[in-house]
């Protein structure tokens, strides 16, 4: 078992989350970033806005203010795409709608396989095999995680992919995986914030030379109007942070996320204003004490907002858990 090309490098440690950015807006809101000093772009075909995200590359890319290997690009590999006939396929038209020709990293976006849609019928497909249909549900399929895993380990030696990995997988599910891999997963990406720190998967990870990307590092804020939690689950407003904001002159925000990135992961925060933006990647310009990181861990409340096995019932007619 060797990591070769997929096990080095890892993201800079703020980023942009593309996912709930409104289409229309992306390709303005990309170059935006970039602009601002924004290297690293989380983009995935289930957020539908690549083809944006790639105007907005290629618009700060004419402006000069990057070159393509400045960037970190992201995208993933999605649930209806598992069958290893048709990983190459979905990575090739990632890239077609993102204008590049290749990606620094390609992640597994679920550990769920669902039936194939073509893309000419819809994309990106989403959930469920038929929307149209009295009782829309999602189909899986048996298709084991390494079989897909071998796919994705022949985009790296095909040169279409940099590096590949995982989101959404518990250790078990990464450490099966690992025993069979030719490369190994070179980053994680899970849900990751004071009120759910994942204390074990990151030691874990750390351990095992794997990179990890939170996402939803504020918490409950994306998942709000998808009534997946409610406006009192904000981590934001807990006192403990707003002290540490009030003690080092900082916003809330900036403090959750500097959480996440002296714990020594990435973050990938989303935002469409210029000036959510600029505070997100100055997260990335002070420092906490130990005691502050102490009192945000100790926040840990075990709460996940992106559980499959919960959204997946409720919103698309399957009961699918992932996480025990």
């Amino acid at each position: 078992m060797s990591d070769a090309a997929g096990g080095k490098g890892t993201p800079p440690p703020v980023g942009l989350g593309l996912w709930k950015i409104d289409r229309e807006r992306t390709a303005d809101v990309v170059a935006d970033a970039i602009r601002l000093g924004y290297r690293h772009l989380d983009s995935a075909c289930d957020y539908g806005n690549e083809a944006e995200a790639g105007e907005g590359m290629r618009r700060a890319i004419a402006a000069g203010l990057c070159r393509r290997d400045d960037l970190w690009i992201t995208s993933k590999l999605w649930n209806t795409y598992h069958e290893p006939a048709r990983v190459r396929a979905a990575c090739e038209r990632s890239l077609a709608d993102l204008g590049l020709d290749h990606l620094d990293l390609y992640l597994v976006h679920f550990p769920i396989a669902l039936e194939f849609v073509p893309f000419a019928e819809r994309y990106p497909p989403g959930w469920v095999r038929d929307p149209a249909a009295a009782a829309p549900r999602m189909h899986p399929i048996a298709v084991p995680l390494a079989d897909t895993w071998r796919e994705m380990e022949r985009l790296v030696e095909a040169g279409l992919v940099r590096r590949i990995g995982l989101c959404n997988c518990p250790v078990a599910v990464i450490r099966d995986l690992a025993a069979q891999a030719r490369i190994l997963p070179a980053v994680l990406q899970v849900e990751m914030h004071p009120f759910l720190a994942q204390e074990k998967l990151l030691r874990f990870c750390k351990a095992a030379g794997i990179a990890v990307t939170a996402y939803s590092p504020l918490g409950a804020g994306s998942y709000v109007p998808l009534g997946m939690a409610s406006p009192d689950d904000s981590v934001l407003g807990h006192p403990v942070v707003t002290e540490i904001a009030a003690a080092t002159g900082r916003t809330a925000a900036q403090v959750v996320l500097r959480w996440g990135i002296q714990r020594g992961t990435s973050v990938i925060p989303k935002t469409s204003r210029s000036e959510r933006l600029a505070e997100n990647l100055a997260a990335d310009s002070f420092a906490l004490d130990d005691a502050q990181m102490r009192a945000l861990s100790a926040l840990d409340r075990h709460c996940r907002f992106n559980d499959p096995g919960v959204f997946c019932e409720r919103a698309f007619g399957t009961f699918f858990p992932i996480y025990d």
